[in-house]
């Protein structure tokens, strides 16, 4: 039993100097007064085999006889097996622990959003994944705690989005998946994964491929194509130069209207597209026909960008201009199914293999291992191609004939 020194009034409690001091009243208690001038209370003490020196609180805040009364009970707890410093760490781990769980499904989003931005092949893909998920979820989850999203919350988000807008619905869930996923290693949240489909959705919800309605980019008929040049070359402007060099390369939209002046090598006639801009994230070479090199030729460089086709702000221009455009010469298309209209030139009208006409349009040739082998981008007979199209444009509009082709060995 520890000595029981003499009890200690208040106004001698104020007047310690620094150190420690028993106050008596409880085997054990003591003062600790700081060079600060700054005093706690400590509760000395034996349990088990440990000496623990148990915090009480600070002085004035908690008075002499709080002090005294404090000590003795966590006396008795220690008569009774109870160790107070691990009841307080405990106790410190289960806030800590509810704080962590406390973390709402918007910041989880964000959290796992700033973890797989590398990821996204470009600023688009990065913008629609965050966009589509504060449009859809966070009306529904974004203030719950990320451990509390269930599957009842889960069927409100993508349930109305399945049938009419499949596509979004899909996309919407597989990202939902991958938060949680995140929660769960994180260690926010526990248990299955709400948002998976295999052996979960998949039995509450029909396959996405019986109910999606597919529609492809609207299209020219490939005879439609020499009237459609025709009509493109007569107007002026630097919106129907992008649409013609961008139906002589088969490029997309982005692409051409992102053209810069130190892509294009006119010597060598390749227009190198960098991998940043590129929809697979790889570097793509675009044999320049005769035709296209002698529009780059004809179109003025300006001393503020070095945009090929940049708008009156010198900046590039907008998609929707292009499609403005289009609609306004009659042709009833998208920018984007000229492409589709290349393709079914190549396939029907040509004899050129189907992987040629595939990377001139800069699609991914074959399975990973195909294309481990073929490393070359077989540019010489792309180069042959993209000239029969350029003559095969260059034909009276709707005449229907079909393109003689170059040797092709």
């Amino acid at each position: 039993m520890p000595k029981i020194a003499p009890e200690l009034s208040a106004i001698e409690i104020r007047n310690k100097p620094p150190g420690l001091h028993a106050v008596g009243g409880v085997p054990g208690l003591l003062l600790r007064v700081k060079p600060t001038g700054a005093r706690n209370w400590i509760l000395r003490v034996t349990v088990g085999s440990l000496r623990r020196d148990v915090g009480l609180g600070g002085f004035p805040a908690i008075t002499l006889q709080q002090a005294r009364e404090k000590a003795r009970a966590k006396r008795a707890d220690i008569e009774n097996g109870i160790d107070p410093v691990e009841v307080r760490k405990a106790a410190r781990l289960a806030l800590e622990a509810s704080q962590v769980a406390a973390i709402t499904f918007e910041s989880a989003m964000r959290k796992c959003f700033a973890a797989k931005a590398h990821e996204f092949g470009n600023a688009k893909h990065r913008q629609q994944w965050i966009n589509s998920l504060e449009c859809y979820a966070l009306p529904v989850v974004g203030k719950l705690p990320v451990g509390a999203v269930e599957l009842a919350h889960v069927m409100r988000i993508i349930e109305p989005l399945w049938t009419e807008k499949t596509t979004t619905g899909k996309r919407v869930r597989q990202r939902i998946e991958q938060v949680l996923t995140w929660a769960t290693v994180h260690g926010y949240r526990t248990g299955d994964n709400p948002a998976r489909w295999k052996g979960h959705l998949d039995q509450i919800l029909a396959k996405p491929s019986k109910i999606a309605k597919i529609k492809h980019f609207d299209a020219l008929p490939v005879d439609a194509m020499p009237a459609f040049m025709a009509a493109v070359r007569a107007k002026e402007g630097t919106t129907a130069r992008v649409l013609e060099f961008l139906t002589l390369t088969a490029a997309r939209s982005g692409e051409a209207r992102g053209a810069l002046w130190a892509e294009v090598d006119l010597q060598a006639r390749v227009w190198t597209v960098p991998a940043s801009r590129m929809k697979a994230d790889r570097e793509h070479r675009v044999p320049l026909c005769d035709d296209a090199v002698a529009l780059l030729e004809s179109l003025p460089r300006q001393d503020d960008t070095d945009l090929i086709f940049p708008s009156a702000k010198s900046k590039p221009l907008v998609d929707m201009t292009l499609i403005e455009l289009m609609r306004k010469l009659g042709f009833d298309s998208t920018v984007h199914g000229l492409r589709s209209s290349f393709r079914q030139w190549a396939a029907e009208r040509t004899a050129y293999p189907r992987e040629v006409a595939e990377m001139a349009l800069a699609h991914s040739v074959g399975d990973a291992v195909e294309r481990a082998y073929q490393r070359g981008d077989l540019i010489e007979k792309r180069a042959r191609l993209m000239a029969d199209w350029a003559d095969f444009l260059c034909l009276p509009p709707a005449s229907g004939a079909v393109v003689p082709l170059r040797a092709q060995a």
